[in-house]
């Protein structure tokens, strides 16, 4: 497996632990979608894994994706391959986990967003703060709804403010709330050891795919509606490529509101 992911088994395998290893920001650029894609295919044919865990290396979990790939030339590229990872983690059905410290922002949220679980240590901010670029995120368009309730979601999808660990816990966002890293990872062994290592991978696959019946339905029925909304309509406003350039460029947007 290439660097911008490190892969380890844990619990004799039972456990995977896949860390965004490309500090300090761990950007989901298209090198490590590809090597995060790589993996989820080779767990097709493992049947004995009972939880994937996702973290990042070094102080945040990650910044999000690469904002020079949501230019409108490599924005169909980069949707398709960054989507593509939210499909095969539904097929695969196999319960997962977001270790998060420090900033778990946009495309990073949305990883995070789709694991059955969330830790928290003291340190972590979410946020999506693609508005403020003049875009916006597609799968957590669907999937913090369905988390959090329309008003919590909305506060975050239009506002693209970043909140605590304390108020991610405040509106259900996270699992739990560590003091910090250390302590987290020790809570989370003690969580796996405690509720998913007695358990049969067979039947965890099975009851993840029960109990996100109607939540995958949606990822797969609407995912690629939000992605055409965004491709064909949003890249084709001026607003849109303003804020991804003035993003590039380090300068204050210039809104021409259309």
């Amino acid at each position: 497996m290439a660097e911008k992911i490190i892969v380890e088994p844990l619990a004799d395998g039972q456990v995977i632990r896949v860390t965004l290893n490309a500090p300090k920001a761990n950007v989901l650029d298209g090198a490590m979608m590809s090597d995060i894609q790589e993996f989820l295919d080779i767990l097709t044919f493992q049947s004995d894994v009972k939880l994937v865990q996702f973290t990042g290396a070094g102080d945040n979990f990650s910044f999000g994706a690469s904002v020079p790939e949501h230019t409108k030339e490599n924005a169909p590229q980069m949707l398709k391959q960054f989507h593509k990872l939210f499909y095969t983690l539904a097929d695969l059905a196999i319960p997962t986990a977001a270790i998060v410290s420090g900033q778990c922002l946009g495309g990073g949220l949305e990883l995070a967003l789709m694991c059955n679980f969330m830790f928290l240590d003291q340190t972590a901010k979410l946020g999506q703060p693609e508005i403020s670029l003049g875009v916006f995120a597609p799968p957590a368009s669907l999937i913090l709804p369905m988390k959090v309730g329309q008003a919590h979601a909305d506060n975050l999808l239009l506002s693209g403010k970043i909140i605590s660990a304390e108020d991610a816990m405040r509106i259900g966002l996270a699992t739990a709330l560590y003091d910090d890293h250390e302590a987290m990872l020790a809570g989370v062994d003690k969580w796996v050891e405690k509720i998913i290592l007695p358990k049969s991978a067979s039947s965890l696959k099975h009851a993840v795919r029960a109990a996100r019946l109607e939540f995958n339905a949606v990822i797969k029925e609407k995912l690629s509606e939000q992605e055409k909304l965004y491709l064909n309509e949003l890249m084709a406003t001026c607003d849109a490529n303003e804020g991804i350039q003035s993003f590039l460029e380090r300068r204050k947007p210039e809104w021409k509101n259309e």
